[in-house]
């Protein structure tokens, strides 16, 4: 009898967008008309809430967060405005104090410093954290 080898495949996921985390005493549509009037941004509520579903040791639990988009043509980027805390349950739980997250997908011309400096400015904005999503574990459940 022979002994059966075992393959293992793996995949890596690849991050295709760029992150922000951003703290603020409003809730999140006076955020995102604050980001709008000084950026000049176009951040709208999506029909659609943020989904995610996290499998944690054969446990499969769903959650929605409030996200807002916008579509900027010239660049060909998009940006997606969602909260971290809904219900309870936190989009990313590494980062509870962080209050909304800026994702910034496909972004190959955003220059992210300028960014979030331009993003302190907004009244509504206590502060700004460029995060690298690479090393947060919860942003394997972040597809767009």
């Amino acid at each position: 009898m022979t002994k059966q080898k075992k393959h293992l495949l793996e995949f890596d996921s690849e991050v295709d967008f760029d992150l922000i985390g951003i703290c603020s005493h409003h809730n999140d549509y006076r955020l995102a008309w604050s980001i709008n009037s000084d950026l000049g941004f176009h951040l709208e509520q999506s029909e659609v809430p943020f989904y995610i579903t996290i499998n944690k040791k054969g446990i499969v639990t769903h959650q929605s967060h409030a996200m807002f988009e916008f579509y900027e043509e010239e660049n060909r980027v998009t940006y997606f405005l969602i909260k971290n805390k809904e219900e309870g349950k936190f989009l990313i739980p590494e980062k509870p104090t962080i209050d909304f997250f800026l994702f910034i997908h496909k972004n190959n011309i955003i220059e992210l410093n300028q960014l979030s400096e331009k993003l302190r400015k907004v009244n509504s904005i206590l502060a700004v954290f460029l995060l690298e999503p690479e090393t947060l574990s919860s942003t394997e459940n972040i597809i767009f």
